[in-house]
Parts: structure tokens; C-alpha cells; sequence
């Protein structure tokens, strides 16, 4: 088992333990919280690049792992909120995390249609994006970045879950698209 397994599987758990200890903060607290897993794909866009040094570079990674959040309503249909995630990455990025803030609208029917922003650190695979089988080439290289993230998103109620898309980019240098399902508490 690798060490991304091990972690995603750690992080999964985690989040598990934490449920029942969120889930009595419903009493406390008037708004709504949230945990679940995702998945999705996050593209660095770096075409320009290699357009202008003529490489081809691994720029995309298939994404998985954990968010958990809490939203607060503002009136009738309005709501904020502040949610954090923690992925894997598959390919170009080794892992990622952040937090967001988010203010939205709550549909007739349940869900919710909202904006966020906020801020998401990025640790790249130099060796993959390179194609470079030797990991010490990258040896005290920085392969990390943070920068502010804005996207879109909708979380669709199901009993007591929710299924949920996000469309986001980080600096509006990549584009990330992930979907998950979660519970709500």
C-alpha cells in the first residue's frame, strides 16, 4: 500500500471519527454542517509553456479526497458558510488543501447554489510533470504554491447526504473540477 493510500485512507477515517461529535453541534448551532469525500480532475494549464519551450508536459492529475464545512443562513434562502478540503493527487500534484469561504442561495427544494473563495495550497510532482524517473533531480527544489481560489458550486440534498459539483480555479492559472458526496448534520 503507498504512502497517498495510507494518507487518503487515515484522512477517510478521520473524518468518520469526527461525525458524531459535529452531529451534536446541531443543537448548538442553528446553520448546517457537512463531510464527505470527492473526486475530480485539477489541470494545471500549462500550455503556454509548453508551447513556448516545444515539451510536453504532464499538467493534469486526477484528484481524491476530503471536505468538511458549515453553513449559517443569512434570511429567507441565503446562507454563508466556510468549508476545507484535503486531496490527493494522482498524476501532476501530490496532495492539496484549503479553505473557502462560501455565501449562496438554498432552492425550494433543498439545495444549494453557491460562490466560493479563499485559499489553496498546491504540492506538485515535479517528477511526474517533467517525466523525470529520478526524484532526487528535484532535490531542494520548491514544489509547492498557494494562491487564492474562486469557484462555483451546487450541493444537492438526498435524505440525509448530499451529492455536490464544484468548478474552481486556483489564480486563474488552473482549472479544477471535482463532485463528491457527503453527509449532512
Amino acid at each position: 500500500m503507498n504512502k497517498k493510500a495510507i494518507l487518503l485512507a487515515a484522512t477517510t477515517a478521520g473524518a468518520a471519527f469526527a461525525l458524531p461529535t459535529a452531529a451534536q453541534a446541531q443543537d448548538v448551532l442553528p446553520g448546517e454542517g457537512f463531510v464527505g469525500v470527492q473526486a475530480g480532475v485539477h489541470d494545471l494549464d500549462v500550455g503556454d509553456i509548453e508551447d513556448d519551450f516545444a515539451i510536453d508536459l504532464n499538467s493534469g492529475s486526477t484528484i481524491a479526497g476530503v471536505f468538511a464545512g458549515y453553513d449559517m443562513p443569512l434570511g429567507p434562502g441565503a446562507f454563508v458558510g466556510a468549508e476545507a478540503n484535503y486531496t490527493f493527487g494522482f498524476g501532476a500534484i501530490d496532495n492539496e488543501y484549503g479553505i473557502a469561504g462560501r455565501l449562496g442561495t438554498r432552492l425550494p427544494g433543498g439545495a444549494k447554489l453557491y460562490a466560493r473563495g479563499g485559499y489553496q495550497q498546491v504540492d506538485f510532482d515535479l517528477s511526474e510533470i517533467f517525466d523525470i524517473d529520478d526524484e532526487s533531480f528535484f532535490d531542494g527544489v520548491d514544489d509547492s504554491d498557494g494562491d487564492y481560489i474562486l469557484g462555483l458550486g451546487a450541493d444537492f440534498p438526498l435524505g440525509g447526504s448530499l451529492v455536490r459539483v464544484n468548478l474552481d480555479t486556483v489564480g486563474f492559472d488552473t482549472v479544477r473540477a471535482t463532485a463528491g458526496v457527503g453527509f449532512k448534520f
